[in-house]
């Protein structure tokens, strides 16, 4: 789709680069409902993660379908040592330690970073873990180090897939992680390595060993958070873990209130339909903030029972494009409006410890963009503009009613009409419709691998000097900056700040 950025506000050259660092990390640990440092001061951790960079997403690079697909796209263009240049380059330039000095800044002191096991481990090697991974996550946590920001490491992307969806980078729809004890004993077996690697570094706040599980029987996500429990406090008995709830992070129904794991943090993903492009948008009324306060103590119901801390891992709204939407400023100041009333729940829920989602994108959601007049997105828009008219993003997707009125509603009249006697029955996640369904299949898995074939064809040809170009988009002095998102998350540091001091 379009890049639905706000109106231009700033150049990350003329954002601030204060080093305005948080005090130095020390050993974080859980105690009762709380976050605490070495010396036993509770510690807020307020951050954003960094999605998009060691785990690649459609929407916020602007590729269409899975990042496996994608990198076998433009090897298969560029010849595997030019597309290995371009995403090295890329990763280079995505986060820097102007990066840091931007997200010190605000008063940050964590960053979330998510990570594709494929850059540990390779499926025709699987006991292999490879050097290369722990260069990349090195590379950040010691830039992390120097402006004191805690990193909390998320292993996003695992063998099979952990949920269904496209950031799991799985190439299908099904979490065949679950399915399979050969996917999830290489899962444990790297954060065996990991444990190994980081312990005792006080930079890591700790680990966030699966994100957004998805495990249709409840049962067996238990019965792998034990085992990864187990395997790596005999490593490292001292950093936490960050626990996320089945079904995305949102659902703690089968965990047990009386054994919660030791040290360890439990995270929900507190993402409201409100700041997205559907019909209820968020106009600050009783009955809306109600509504945002029912969903959140329902998601943190089972860390209150428990009395363990709570982190809120993944939230945040999406922004539309004053460029090609004439109703962007009035929708995005209710996008605003509706990130406030979320921080204040967060802050009167005792100060919850958050990620927003999040850093840099190409403009749809970050609190950083790539300038829309980039070599990248010069390249790319077209075929964005594409994505966005074929709705083949679920995340990154405005406005469907036009390719749905043409082709899946009469599309889908006629699948129904094949299995009248079951559509009452509902696959897992059960929220999910058959439409929804069939639109995950066809859109984001068939026809977004085709139209990945589509983008590859645009690096075509590109010299070594032309890819560094395009990488070069990402760097903060090449991007934007969203500051009216980052100066409410600035002020809510600052209450932060004001209330400990």
């Amino acid at each position: 789709m379009a890049p639905s950025a706000i109106a231009p506000e700033a150049t990350a050259s003329t954002a601030t680069k204060a080093n305005n660092v948080n005090p130095h990390c020390s050993m974080l640990r859980v105690s009762g409902t709380k976050i605490v440092d070495a010396q036993g001061k509770q510690v807020v951790l307020k951050g954003a993660g960094l999605g998009g960079m060691l785990n690649m997403e459609n929407f916020i690079t602007g590729y269409s379908g899975h990042e496996h697909e994608h990198r076998e796209a433009l090897a298969k263009v560029l010849g595997q040592e030019k597309a290995d240049f371009f995403f090295s380059r890329l990763l280079h330039h995505f986060f820097t330690e102007a990066d840091a000095a931007l997200f010190a800044s605000l008063g940050f002191n964590c960053l979330r970073i998510p990570f594709n096991y494929r850059h540990f481990m390779d499926d025709n090697e699987p006991g292999v873990i490879k050097q290369s991974g722990f260069d990349l996550l090195d590379r950040l946590v010691d830039i992390c180090g120097k402006y004191n920001i805690y990193v909390v490491l998320d292993l996003h992307a695992v063998p099979g897939g952990q949920n269904q969806d496209w950031h799991s980078d799985s190439g299908i729809s099904k979490a065949l992680f679950w399915e399979f004890r050969d996917f999830q004993d290489r899962a444990i077996q790297l954060w065996e390595a990991l444990a190994k690697h980081y312990a005792g570094n006080p930079v890591i706040a700790g680990y966030n060993p699966l994100n957004e599980p998805a495990d249709p029987k409840h049962t067996r996500l238990l019965a792998w958070y034990e085992r990864a429990e187990k395997t790596i406090r005999a490593i490292d008995p001292e950093h936490m873990l960050f626990l996320d709830g089945n079904t995305y992070a949102m659902d703690f129904s089968a965990f047990p209130v009386d054994k919660p794991l030791p040290n360890s943090v439990y995270s929900c993903h507190d993402y409201s339909m409100m700041g997205f492009p559907v019909p209820e948008q968020y106009e600050g009324t009783d009955e809306q903030k109600a509504k945002l306060r029912a969903s959140f103590k329902r998601k943190v119901e089972y860390m209150q029972q428990a009395k363990v801390p709570i982190w809120n891992g993944e939230w945040g709204p999406v922004y539309q494009d004053e460029r090609r939407d004439p109703d962007a400023a009035a929708t995005n100041k209710k996008r605003f409006a509706l990130l406030q009333e979320q921080l204040k729940i967060y802050r009167e829920f005792d100060d919850v410890s958050w990620s927003i989602w999040l850093y840099k994108d190409i403009g749809y959601q970050g609190m950083v963009y790539v300038d829309p007049e980039s070599p990248y997105m010069r390249l790319i828009q077209p075929f964005v503009d594409k994505k966005q008219r074929l709705g083949l993003d679920f995340w990154g997707v405005a406005d469907k009613s036009a390719i749905d009125d043409a082709v899946y509603t009469p599309f889908l009249a006629k699948l129904k009409a094949e299995v009248p006697e079951h559509l009452q029955k509902k696959k897992y996640p059960k929220i999910w419709t058959f439409d929804r369904q069939v639109e995950r299949v066809v859109r984001e898995v068939l026809l977004s691998e085709y139209h990945g074939w589509e983008m590859a064809e645009l690096f075509r040809g590109k010299t070594e000097e032309e890819l560094e170009a395009l990488a070069a988009s990402f760097a903060l002095e090449n991007c934007r900056t969203r500051d009216t998102l980052n100066e409410h998350l600035r002020e809510d540091a600052e209450i932060l700040r004001e209330k400990t001091a």
